[in-house]
């Protein structure tokens, strides 16, 4: 693990709105400091395919598709964070989404002596953020990502590395993304007060370059180049 690791805190909690580039800084943080990057959807499916307590009891609720609830979501990650992988700290991206979620994944975090956690959030604009998502474009041939506002490619519609057709995801349509912004607004932006209420929110300016923003989030974790 890099220099600087021990100023990690152990529970590292990613939040912001979709497209805020949350996934590319949870790969930097991995990459530099060695954490385990956690997911409740890997957990889930983890526990399915092991057949465990806890995932026999989601099969059903997932069956009827219906959501999984809270106390089954906890007790997967109370589980995960327990292995030795994540004795020197993990990353939460995604989880918690709701108020109480975050209350008790702090239970949870207590029994397990993790401690509080640190809060990364991703600060954007709403129309910038739709203008960048909505200009996104993927080659159907081999998913190489532009965008026709800030790297669009050589050729209009076409991919510059195989000549591949370049389309736009239906989550990437602005109508669905307002729509998930609104989302998250009504379910996972209260984390934002409730967090900086507790003092463990730091704010990242999720609208900078991505370089720009992993030398920002490496230094709020405390690593010097």
């Amino acid at each position: 693990m890099a220099s600087g690791a021990s100023t990690v805190c152990r529970a590292l909690i990613l939040l912001g709105p979709p497209g805020a580039g949350k996934g590319t800084q949870a790969k930097a943080i991995v990459q530099r400091f060695g954490l385990p990057h956690l997911s409740t959807g890997d957990m889930l499916r983890e526990h399915l395919a092991a057949g465990t307590e806890l995932g026999k009891l989601a099969q059903p609720i997932m069956a009827r598709g219906e959501l999984v609830s809270d106390e089954i979501i906890l007790g997967m990650v109370e589980e995960r964070i327990s292995r030795v992988d994540c004795a020197a700290g993990f990353i939460f991206d995604g989880f918690p989404r709701t108020l109480g979620q975050a209350e008790r994944l702090e239970e949870v975090l207590k029994r397990r002596g993790a401690g509080e956690p640190m809060v990364l959030y991703f600060a954007v604009d709403y129309d910038a953020l739709t203008r960048r998502l909505s200009g996104r474009r993927t080659c159907q041939t081999c998913g190489a990502i532009y965008n026709v506002h800030d790297r669009p490619p050589k050729t209009d519609g076409r991919c510059d590395v195989d000549g591949g057709e370049l389309m736009t995801r239906p989550d990437d349509r602005e109508e669905v993304i307002r729509e998930r912004l609104a989302a998250y607004d009504r379910q996972t932006k209260p984390l934002v007060e409730y967090y900086r209420s507790r003092g463990a929110l730091r704010e990242v300016d999720g609208m900078a370059a991505p370089g720009d923003v992993t030398r920002k989030v490496l230094a709020v974790l405390g690593e010097r180049d």
